[in-house]
């Protein structure tokens, strides 16, 4: 019979060097393995991160929620001919706010009826201000001539009346009284019905 020689290397202690590099730590080493941050941890991390700003910063805008009573923001504008005001310069009429854009579509439906109460209240102590947002001036300008829009209109130059009425939208439209403040805030187009209602209730405030 042929010798039978087993498959198994005998068992003897590598050296330390092919120790390591089998992977192996020797048994009598007294300082302790490398941890390393893996790469699951790390994104674990950045994830919640990321979500704990979402909340927070979803928290902070419902506190900045869009103003829909007491005093009005104050503002100062330069109508597109050139003309110079201001929200204060008004008291003791009711206003009319309204923030829009040229390629708004429900701007666009919204537009013939908004200039008819203008024209309908214009002489009973009320004024209508457009604000133009985010748009190019001369789009602004030819939506104006369009649909023949006959009140005060101004470019929001830098977005500050949009941020300090904190629109989410637009059309918007905020009705302040004779005082100063505001008593209704229109999200979308608002009926017309609506609207006169409104204005009536702004003119009876005095």
């Amino acid at each position: 019979m042929s010798d039978q020689r087993t498959l198994n290397p005998p068992e003897t202690d590598l050296p330390d060097w092919l120790q390591d590099i089998a992977g192996e730590t020797p048994h009598d080493s007294a300082e302790p393995a490398p941890q390393r941050i893996s790469l699951f941890t790390i994104t674990s991390v950045l994830l919640i991160v990321g979500l704990l700003g979402v909340i927070g910063y979803a928290l902070y805008q419902r506190s900045q929620s869009t103003p829909t009573e007491g005093p009005a923001p104050e503002f100062s504008i330069t109508t597109f001919e050139g003309e110079q005001m201001t929200l204060k310069g008004l008291r003791g009429k009711a206003v009319v706010v309204n923030f829009w854009a040229s390629y708004c579509e429900p701007c666009k439906e919204e537009a013939p009826m908004l200039e008819q109460v203008w024209r309908d209240y214009k002489d009973r102590g009320v004024v209508f201000i457009g604000i133009n947002t985010d748009d190019i001036e001369g789009d602004a300008l030819a939506y104006l001539d369009q649909y023949d829009i006959t009140y005060y209109n101004a470019p929001d130059t830098g977005g500050h009346i949009e941020d300090d009425y904190r629109i989410t939208g637009i059309p918007e439209t905020f009705i302040i009284n004779t005082k100063g403040e505001i008593i209704r805030h229109f999200l979308a187009q608002p009926a017309e019905t609506d609207l006169r209602d409104e204005i009536d209730r702004a003119l009876s405030s005095s």
